[in-house]
């Protein structure tokens, strides 16, 4: 007897880019059946329960339209490559010049899209990606209010882990890490400045790579910090991310930093199990926190690297990496002020063309906007100067140079291959009161931000029921090879639970 079709839940449920790809490839599902179990699983559990997840802002009206033009292409063996049909969501940061919106979470920017791709979505349409929806995020990338709660927008609401609905999934990331961890795609697209892709990718139990400034383009992106924005790719699995990386990638004439990563660019990244034998790791346990089953967990990641045939050098010196938390804030809020405005400006919104329009928008509609918490960021970010402050020069030295500067010491000294340290504690309690309050312990995800340096979280283990990330670090332009290092981690150990929806 011939064997009985799979059901096609079944057959697409938490499946990698490999995976469905060799599926559409063989025509045993479509790019629409794909689209179609997605965009039913998101309608039925994203916002079921009392406590939804509640992570998919929006789902794109055009999904099945743009579908079965990849099932028309595949038929007549028109094949893009390993993204051709598969269903990605973005962060509602991202620009798409379509019917939907893209509004960083604000009311203010809501009922006006934007008018065009921004080109890391130009790079995903032409690999073949179907992009299914966008997902909400802490708004304003989490830079509105100084007592802000992850994963909340006055447009999207709250979202929530999906291992447990009373904690956060972190942010500003949130619903691509929990939509992620949810199955509500194959892979989805965050943006970090500071933190943004890799905590909630740790805090939901998913893999998220925060690229070397200039990797990725940043024009079409709503932004905070020029300095230190990147999109960057938030999947399952590590060869995902991969995979996803390389199509976003390109030299964008509209953003200068990514002319310096032509010589870097390459259309796969291989990936081998076998990449930490003899790689030589530092061990940066002044930034792993205090947390005592966080530092549990790490010790058992650290006799697994070991295992694996990791040289570990544990007498490395971070001190100081941490100390440039107030000349970053100050660099972030006087670039918040010239970024926004100049993105508000390309935009042609019809009302809201300025950070003071934001401010205003914000006060005459505080009963939706500000119900949990203020917008002291914006003011103090229309406060600044211009870039030329002297004040401003001098944050961002000691900011970006000394940061970078200690990495590159030290990794030279003891001839590092990249540094290792826990990625962050597990997701908090969501309190609306108190906001986010200073539930990150570790100091893991700032030095490679500050510094511009390419950073990725691989699911490490379990504090609990919750998950945690183990963290990668390098230099500028050692994706490939950290990409490496945490597929390799990733095959020793296996993929985290699911989590029960």
């Amino acid at each position: 007897m011939a064997a009985k079709r799979k059901p096609r839940s079944t057959t697409l449920e938490r499946q990698s880019i490999h995976g469905l790809g060799e599926l559409l490839r063989s025509r045993e599902v479509t790019a629409t059946d794909a689209v179609d179990f997605y965009l039913e699983r998101i309608a039925k559990l994203d916002g079921s329960g009392k406590r939804p997840i509640n992570s998919v802002i929006e789902v794109n009206p055009d999904a099945r339209k743009i579908a079965k033009q990849r099932d028309r292409e595949a038929k007549e063996g028109q094949w893009r490559g390993p993204l051709h049909g598969i269903p990605i969501l973005l962060k509602d940061n991202i620009d798409t010049g379509d019917r939907m919106q893209t509004t960083a979470g604000s009311l203010a920017l809501a009922g006006a899209p934007a008018q065009n791709d921004a080109f890391i979505v130009t790079q995903l349409r032409a690999a073949g990606a179907v992009i299914i929806g966008k997902t909400n995020l802490s708004e304003w990338a989490n830079f509105r209010g100084h007592r802000s709660i992850s994963g909340w927008s006055s447009r999207g609401g709250l979202t929530r882990n999906p291992h447990d609905r009373a904690r956060t999934a972190s942010g500003s990331s949130s619903g691509s890490g929990a939509a992620i961890a949810a199955d509500f795609a194959v892979a989805a697209i965050g943006t970090e400045t500071d933190g943004s892709i890799t905590s909630p990718a740790s805090a939901c139990g998913i893999v998220g790579l925060k690229p070397t400034l200039g990797s990725l383009s940043r024009s079409g992106i709503i932004p905070i910090a020029h300095s230190q924005d990147t999109a960057g790719p938030m999947t399952r699995c590590v060869a995902d991310a991969a995979l996803v990386f390389a199509a976003l990638r390109g030299v964008d004439p509209t953003d200068s930093a990514t002319k310096a990563s032509r010589p870097h660019l390459a259309s796969a990244i291989p990936l081998d199990p076998g990449s930490l034998k003899g790689a030589r790791i530092g061990v940066g346990r002044q930034l792993a926190g205090t947390q005592p089953q966080v530092l549990i967990e790490f010790e058992r990641a650290l006799r697994i690297l070991r295992d694996l045939g990791a040289v570990l050098v544990d007498d490395i010196d971070l001190g100081g990496c941490g100390d440039g938390r107030s000349a970053e804030l100050t660099v972030l809020t006087y670039e918040f002020k010239a970024d926004l405005n100049r993105y508000l400006k390309s935009r042609n919104h019809p009302t809201i063309t300025s950070m003071a329009d934001v401010i205003a928008f914000n006060n005459e509609h505080a009963d939706a906007v500000l119900p949990h918490f203020g917008q002291e960021w914006c003011i103090a970010a229309q406060a600044c100067g211009s870039l030329r402050t002297a004040a401003y020069l001098q944050a961002r030295s000691k900011s970006f140079a000394v940061t970078r500067d200690k990495i590159d010491r030290t990794m030279k000294k003891n001839r590092l291959d990249a540094i290792v340290t826990p990625t962050d504690g597990p997701a908090h309690v969501i309190d609306t009161l108190n906001g986010d309050g200073s539930f990150h312990d570790g100091l893991s995800m700032m030095p490679a931000a500050v510094a511009g340096y390419p950073h990725i979280t691989v699911p490490s283990g379990l504090v609990g029921h919750m998950p945690v990330g183990l963290s990668f670090f390098g230099q500028a332009w050692d994706e490939p090879l950290l990409l490496n290092l945490a597929f390799a981690y990733e095959q020793a150990t296996g993929e985290l639970r699911a989590p029960v929806l």
